[in-house]
């Protein structure tokens, strides 16, 4: 599938937590090459469903397509890439035709591990910065990512995250509670993840070289020493998981269709 890409246009995005705000801060971001990495390779057995999450239909169209058409939309993007099961491949390809899904340049089969299957992703965009975002997360804005992709010019790499609300207590194997963390510290962290594609690919490299698995990618970027800064998210970029998550996720995106 060849590649095509998108104009140029200013980006817009919220505040976060360190973030400049001024039009200078937004320069390099209007002038950076991103490519983004989409994760849809797993089989996950919560949602109890013989059809994978991110192929279930929400409003009439498969939530991994949603996931797509955002970045599609997004001047920023030059390039997504797909990463799913072999077995998918094939309607994947047949809905970016379908969708009109022109940024998506490649669909590669994934790894045995999300891990793997991003590294997989990164070895065939060709664009200088790269994000990572689950294609079971439909919902996210399109002033969110700006955001992330924002701050991550700004520091190396951003991850989006938001504010813990509740509690949190640490709890042992006898499920008796050890301690109660500061909640003003904790955040719940999402995607997208935005870094340097070159530093992310190194990160990765060096994961599989020493047998290290983290749960996402800002972990394997840690390892190398390198901050990664926290651009502040929405609560409705919510990550559908389980069986309940999917009428919630109808309703959230009925209510932004109403609100445009």
């Amino acid at each position: 599938m060849d590649k095509q890409y998108g104009g140029e246009q200013a980006a817009t995005s919220q505040a976060a937590p360190g973030a400049a705000s001024s039009d200078a801060a937004l320069v390099g971001f209007r002038e950076a090459c991103w490519g983004a990495v989409i994760v849809a390779a797993g089989r996950g057995t919560r949602m109890g469903t013989p059809e994978s999450k991110q192929f279930l239909l929400l409003r009439g169209k498969p939530v991994l397509v949603h996931t797509l058409e955002l970045f599609q939309r997004m001047d920023a993007i030059r390039e997504i890439v797909l990463v799913t099961g072999a077995a998918d491949a094939e309607r994947c390809r047949r809905w970016c035709g379908e969708y009109g899904l022109t940024k998506v340049a490649a669909i590669m089969e994934g790894g045995s591990e999300r891990q793997h299957s991003v590294r997989i992703g990164l070895d065939s965009l060709s664009a200088d910065w790269a994000l990572v975002h689950d294609g079971v997360r439909p919902l996210v804005s399109e002033a969110a990512v700006s955001a992330c992709l924002a701050r991550a010019e700004e520091t190396g790499a951003a991850v989006l995250a938001v504010p813990v609300k509740d509690t949190i207590k640490k709890v042992d194997a006898a499920g008796i509670i050890e301690s109660t963390p500061d909640r003003s510290s904790l955040w719940a962290i999402q995607t997208p993840q935005a870094f340097r594609r070159a530093r992310l690919r190194e990160a990765h490299e060096r994961a599989l070289a020493d047998g290290f698995l983290g749960t996402d990618d800002s972990m394997v970027v840690e390892r190398l020493g390198d901050p990664v800064a926290v651009a502040e998210g929405e609560y409705t970029n919510i990550k559908i998981t389980t069986p309940e998550d999917l009428p919630y996720a109808e309703f959230l995106l009925e209510q932004r269709e109403r609100g445009r």
